[in-house]
């Protein structure tokens, strides 16, 4: 099968992971994506742990299904490469610091002149505009500076540093396809395209989706454990006796009363009902004293039969190996280069018709550059001449 998205046609020029986790997505969707690379300054992502014979995992996920086109942007025939591409292309993705892509001859309102129905997406720390415009950040600073740390943690220890990177992913990557593919239908019907600012820090306050609407509408400022899905009420994490974790989120009456039930103190049930900030806390010391009394397997044993939203914290390694992961085929075998696979996470969207088949792990930089070149229609003695001049790498 093609994929939903194999008409589009995608230039990637971002780095790290907020652009290419966006492009992935796209990429396993069947679009075509194109990864403009330096030939001289390292992606991060292509040499950070842990490697698979000699390649990044991180590098290799991210970056399949797309091809590579290593360029010198500094030197002017590789920027009129990029026209040339840009003309035949939908959509350009970009991660420079504001205002770097017109230094190069390349901002949106020069290119579109090339390509009125271009899309081209920018995603920032801060966006385009505002005081932060040109300041420095990572995924960390992002979501604390949009509030989601001040609430985010525990009250004796502070914001807790995430396993995964909210800012980056759930902020810019996932805005950004939501966007761009807004723009497209926006494009069928005006036939043109537009310009879109994705800024990681303004799509981190929009998840504050309820207590950043409590505080507009109620005045209400949120602190950690204070709130009943922050730790402030007994929806949190349990510690077994032999140390392990358990989730519980019986919220509900029906399955806060089969909580208590499987835990033999059904008498505790009404607490869970109470608004009450001493009863919430006084409940969820009771639940903690029950949980240590038994060891992890034996709970999960126990919870997997009740349906009370109690779940174990598993690993990585348990967690890809659990049947309902397993039934939903969230791994997959992709080719590496040699012709053996690499196992990888799969693509999460499931669609009535299959998306293709991961076609190949990420490639090194300007693995395609010839065949990229070739298509623009240059002879393989420019090719040489361009390569022998470093413009091409």
């Amino acid at each position: 099968m093609p994929g939903p998205l194999a008409t589009l046609k995608v230039l990637d020029f971002s780095t790290l992971l907020p652009g290419p986790f966006a492009s992935l997505l796209l990429a396993d969707m069947g679009a075509q994506v194109l990864r403009i690379e330096s030939p001289s300054r390292v992606d991060l992502v292509r040499v950070l742990p842990p490697h698979d014979r000699g390649v990044s995992a991180s590098h290799a996920y991210l970056n399949r299904n797309k091809r590579s086109l290593a360029l010198d942007l500094k030197q002017p025939e590789a920027l009129e490469l990029v026209r040339q591409l840009v003309a035949e292309h939908d959509i350009l993705i970009e991660q420079f610091r504001p205002g770097v892509m017109e230094r190069l001859g390349l901002g949106y309102e020069a290119l579109k002149a090339l390509n009125p129905r271009l899309i081209y997406v920018s995603i920032t720390g801060y966006g385009q505009t505002g005081p932060y415009r040109d300041r420095a950040g990572h995924d960390i600073n992002y979501l604390a500076l949009a509030g989601v740390a001040s609430h985010t943690g525990r009250r004796d220890s502070g914001p807790l540093p995430l396993g995964v990177q909210l800012a980056d992913v759930g902020g810019g990557s996932l805005h950004a396809v939501i966007g761009l593919l807004a723009a497209v239908v926006a494009r069928q019907h005006s036939g043109v395209g537009q310009y879109l600012d994705v800024s990681m820090s303004d799509c981190a306050m929009s998840l504050n989706a309820m207590a950043g609407a409590g505080y507009l509408a109620c005045g209400v400022e949120p602190g950690p454990e204070e709130q009943m899905l922050n730790g402030g009420s007994f929806y949190d994490y349990y510690r077994s006796r032999d140390g392990r974790w358990l989730s519980v989120g019986s919220l509900e009456p029906a399955f806060m009363q089969q909580l208590c039930v499987a835990l033999g103190r059904p008498e505790l049930a009404a607490r869970g009902l109470s608004p009450e900030p001493q009863q919430q806390q006084a409940l969820k010391a009771e639940l903690q004293i029950e949980f240590e009394k038994h060891d992890f397997a034996a709970l999960c044993e126990r919870f997997a039969a009740v349906d009370a939203c109690v779940e174990p914290v598993l690993s990585l390694g348990e967690a890809f190996a659990h049947p309902q992961f397993s039934a939903r085929q969230m791994t997959c075998e992709v080719p590496r280069a040699d012709g053996t696979t690499q196992t990888q996470m799969a693509c999460p969207l499931k669609f009535s018709q299959p998306l293709p088949e991961p076609r190949h792990i990420g490639v090194a930089v300007g693995a395609h550059s010839d065949q990229v070149l070739a298509e623009l229609g240059l002879s393989e003695q420019r090719i040489a001449q361009l390569r022998a001049a470093n413009v091409v790498g």
